[in-house]
């Protein structure tokens, strides 16, 4: 094997690494991927504050070798496939589509609610996003939350997703003043809002950015105590052919940048996706300050 240092999902990689994923992937040959990334995860400590394993980030990271030769995966099995390497169905849901127009005072106090996993307001949560919003929608993976936001009637208006975020991004890394190393130890504590929907036949003037108000000022405290570990500053990216971030900006989130519409899969600069907007919000006063501190926190 050559010497030269293989950087991988962020991850240093040594020719004792390599060696031994062979062995555990030479030496169980009954194992599935999913098993494989388990093991992974549990050898090199691979785990969330709350002691999950980092399950998507280890597929991940064993796709990548595996494409480069420098592995050999086994083939997926249908028997051994697991919830992190297949394919979600969405469930059809019977949802109520009365159209909704009003003053935001006649809806309020808005309730928001963090949908119990299997539960009903999480299948209308699943439904909503893959139905009614332009990216679609198929499962979650890594840390996240999920918010549904009902009227004071109880009726759903609204759906956010808040999930891992974006790598790496040159402006937003600069606002932060990261390096690629503080980059790589704190990355966990942003989330990006992935998913927005005011569902379509809600037509109410400034909900959207009063419901961003709502979150933004829980979304700490709820993500410790999911997660056990801070978060401090949140991103969004936002395609600028298909809106203009008018909530956002009414909310008080920062517009920082753009992206150069290149997608990450992009290896030869030939592939060209939307600009999008970068937005950020802090949670805390001193973010820069927790961001690129040395502990966790």
């Amino acid at each position: 094997m050559s010497q030269q240092t293989i950087i991988c999902q962020g991850r240093e990689v040594t020719d004792e690494d390599l060696k031994w994923l062979r062995n555990i992937i030479g030496g169980h040959k009954d194992w599935s991927r999913c098993r494989i990334g388990k093991e992974v995860c549990r050898q090199w400590q691979w785990q969330t504050a709350g002691g999950q394993y980092k399950t998507f980030a280890a597929r991940e990271f064993l796709i990548k070798l595996n494409n480069l030769g420098l592995i050999k995966l086994p083939p997926l099995r249908e028997k051994y496939r697991c919830n992190s390497w297949s394919k979600p169905t969405i469930e059809p849901v019977i949802v109520e589509t009365e159209v909704i127009k009003c003053s935001l005072s006649e809806l309020q106090p808005l309730k928001i609610v963090i949908p119990a996993k299997g539960s009903a307001e999480d299948a209308r949560f699943k439904y909503y996003l893959a139905t009614h919003h332009y990216l679609g929608f198929r499962k979650t993976v890594g840390e996240n939350i999920k918010y549904l936001i009902k009227d004071r009637q109880g009726r759903d208006i609204a759906c956010l997703l808040f999930g891992s975020a974006a790598w790496k991004t040159a402006p937003r890394d600069r606002f932060i003043g990261w390096d690629s190393q503080t980059r790589q130890r704190n990355v966990n504590l942003l989330t990006n809002n992935t998913r927005y929907l005011i569902l379509p036949w809600v037509e109410v003037k400034h909900l959207a950015s009063h419901i961003l108000g709502l979150v933004m000022r829980r979304i700490g405290n709820d993500w410790q105590a999911v997660y056990s570990h801070a978060i401090h500053l949140v991103e969004t990216f936002v395609e600028r052919d298909r809106f203009r971030g008018t909530c956002y900006k009414a909310a008080n989130w920062r517009h920082i940048g753009e992206t150069k519409g290149r997608s990450r899969q992009d290896r030869d600069n030939t592939m060209q996706v939307p600009v999008k907007d970068i937005y950020v919000y802090p949670l805390i006063g001193g973010f820069r300050e927790a961001l690129n501190n040395d502990s966790r926190h």
